[in-house]
């Protein structure tokens, strides 16, 4: 009778956790909405078209004694938070260049958007994946190919329960899983970044930033940071006071029993995170960053995805090594997609939050008492935002 209530307790669980995944997944309809009508303003309003930034500011863009910050998503919601939260935190935002990039669907109304509504002072950019010329076939094979495999699909898209041996699988292991399934990590957005120093080539030092986030301190100390020669200014996630947040380690990303995850990488090394990381470009250039991404990303699709299955971090754990400088772990603080236990206190005093994670402030699995952290940057008050009843804690 006790197996029995527990395997029912298991599979109550499970499905709970499978329709938090297919939440996380899918587009809520008024940010759906949001994105049509903007879409919709770029072809019928001259003004939503209008060249951003003004020609004037073009030079801008290639000024190395601005701070450049480099936002790629296609949510133009959540950009605006970024962007405005930035905005806020900033102690000189006349200093602030933003470059959005985002796919061409999502491009009309992203530049509709940043259009129409102006951020007072900064400058902002937004360009589509489709009008950079450096991003062609020849220059990404390897994500062309990840994305039209039919293992690779399958897997991100299909069945997440068949051969899912459930009797000896945790929830929370469950939910890891489920989380490192998710579509977002097969889309050329989200492993742009790798491609930083040929997308910018004039800039030598950005902040990139996952749309996922709010800035909540003037971030502009970041670029004084000394990385000593390393490419990759970012937070490591093995120690902290959040023992679940705070404990990832190789052994957490990579299969250990693939020889050549064996040979080449130790289970026992610091991870460090995504989200927040300041990029040295004129030192990135110097080495073959790229080219190992590449190469263990083909590595993983040969193996039929036995090395690792979780997204766009390990490959990046492998191609970046050796050249991560770790930053104070107080400017990038993580698990608010996930962790619901999240101290409050901390939220409060952290340069950046991120809700990694399926339950982003967006969506209505978002944890209720988190969500006010991001949505005091939402504008209710715009029409877009209002008539799309977009959600509002």
């Amino acid at each position: 009778m006790m197996e029995k209530l527990e395997r029912e307790i298991r599979e109550s669980k499970v499905s709970e956790l499978m329709n938090r995944h297919f939440a996380a997944s899918s587009i809520p309809k008024g940010i759906h909405c949001f994105s049509l009508r903007l879409t919709d303003e770029y072809s019928s309003n001259a003004y939503a078209r209008r060249q951003l930034p003004s020609p004037e500011l073009l030079p801008v863009l290639s000024n190395n004694s601005y701070h450049h910050f480099v936002l790629s998503t296609d949510n133009i919601l959540a950009a605006s938070v970024v962007v405005t939260s930035v905005v806020r935190s900033s102690l000189e935002p006349e200093k602030v260049v933003f470059h959005v990039i985002t796919d061409k669907k999502t491009y009309a109304g992203m530049h509709s958007w940043f259009a129409l509504n102006p951020v007072a002072s900064i400058i902002v950019e937004v360009k589509g994946i489709h009008q950079f010329d450096w991003l062609t076939r020849e220059n990404v094979p390897v994500l062309e190919a990840i994305e039209s495999h039919h293992d690779f699909r399958n897997y991100y898209h299909g069945n997440h329960i068949a051969g899912a041996n459930l009797s000896n699988t945790t929830p929370q292991s469950f939910a890891s899983k489920l989380q490192a399934r998710s579509p977002k990590y097969i889309s050329l957005l989200n492993h742009l970044r790798i491609y930083l120093p040929e997308l910018f080539p004039d800039l030598d030092k950005v902040v990139f930033l996952d749309d996922d986030v709010v800035i909540q301190r003037d971030l502009s100390p970041l670029w004084e940071i000394d990385l000593q020669g390393k490419v990759n200014g970012a937070i490591e996630t093995c120690k902290g006071e959040d023992e679940w947040v705070m404990s990832k380690y190789f052994k957490n990303y990579f299969n250990f029993s693939h020889p050549l995850i064996a040979k080449h990488l130790d289970p026992d090394e610091c991870a460090w995170a995504y989200g927040m990381n300041i990029f040295d470009l004129r030192a990135w250039r110097k080495t073959n960053i790229r080219e190992t991404y590449h190469f263990w990303l083909k590595e993983n699709l040969k193996s039929n995805l036995t090395m690792w299955k979780l997204g766009t971090l390990p490959p990046a754990l492998i191609a970046f090594k050796g050249r991560v400088h770790p930053i104070d772990p107080s400017w990038h603080m993580l698990g608010l997609g996930y962790q619901r236990k999240t101290n409050i206190e901390n939220v409060k005093r952290a340069a950046v939050i991120h809700y990694n994670g399926q339950s982003k402030p967006w969506l209505e699995i978002g944890f209720d008492h988190l969500r006010p952290f991001w949505t005091k940057y939402v504008n209710y008050s715009n029409d877009f935002v209002r008539n799309c009843h977009i959600l509002e804690s």
